[in-house]
């Protein structure tokens, strides 16, 4: 497979090419995700100004150094999560976890990646389930990437590793079965795509959950968005599942990522002034 829209018109451009570059000559180990992997396996594009690149946690600091080195203005965006680097207009965001903490960047990632080719450059993506895995906890108000899922299941789903993902999602199986009941919504003719396994498995361990103790005051929204399940910890007083031990953030990580609401809500006003100004 190809890789496609990293530009209007369909290839890669130079930006995209230069960061590769930059990573493979310091041998930072990299996968290529975001929207350029949703369109090679579910054929839908949409522009982007950001370069999605995966890596471990480990290799963070040397792709930071690497590409500072090559004249890029790099930061530590968030500390439990993401890292940026500019290079003039253009973005290149190192995700070496989900912004919940959640979903890190392992050794599996890179076992189980697709081989492709950037102009020529042997490059990997991420594998599909590790992309559903990721994008599955996205549920903000602004942001939903449930389409995403639906749209790379409808396509690839005889392809997958069915019982990889459900280990990666782990505890978190409900978020998982959300999905697939919301593919078979989506699809209703297209049901046959998930297997009858998975989904019964799943809903065998929702009908014994039934029955089982009430676990304790806990609030799991948080792990799907930062801000619309806030009021639960700071009025209704239930414990933040962000803090869970399994979960890489502390209390100062989540005051970071819950400060960055406001700036972000304001940056993304001014776009829509300026584009208005524009017509």
């Amino acid at each position: 497979m190809a890789i496609r829209g990293m530009q209007p018109g369909g290839s890669p451009n130079g930006f995209h090419c230069r960061s590769v570059a930059v990573l493979r000559a310091a041998e930072i180990p990299f996968l290529i995700g975001g929207a350029y992997v949703v369109e090679v396996y579910a054929g839908v594009s949409r522009s982007t100004k950001d370069f999605d690149l995966y890596i471990r946690p480990n290799d963070l600091n040397g792709a930071l150094d690497a590409l500072a080195r090559a004249g890029y203005e790099t930061e530590l965006t968030f500390p439990h999560w993401l890292a940026k680097a500019k290079y003039g207009k253009d973005v290149l965001d190192l995700i070496f976890r989900a912004g919940n903490g959640l979903c890190e960047v392992d050794d599996s990632w890179f076992e189980r990646a697709r081989h492709d080719e950037l102009l020529d450059m042997p490059v990997k993506l991420c594998a599909p389930e590790e992309m559903i895995w990721m994008k599955a906890f996205i549920m903000e108000r602004e942001r939903f990437d449930g389409a995403d899922i639906a749209h790379i299941l409808r396509c690839v789903a005889a392809e997958l590793d069915w019982l990889h993902l459900v280990d990666r999602f782990g505890p978190d199986w409900r978020v998982l079965l959300s999905h697939l009941i919301l593919f078979g919504y989506i699809y209703p003719g297209e049901r046959a795509h998930i297997p009858a396994a998975i989904t019964e498995d799943l809903i065998a361990r929702l009908r014994s959950e039934s029955t089982a103790a009430a676990p304790d005051r806990v609030c799991r929204g948080t792990l799907l968005s930062r801000k619309q399940y806030l009021v639960d910890i700071l009025e209704w007083e239930f414990r933040d599942a962000r803090l869970d031990e399994r979960v890489h953030m502390n209390a100062k990580d989540i005051a970071g990522w819950t400060t960055a609401i406001a700036k972000e809500e304001e940056a993304r006003r001014a776009r829509v002034i300026r584009n208005s100004l524009k017509r």
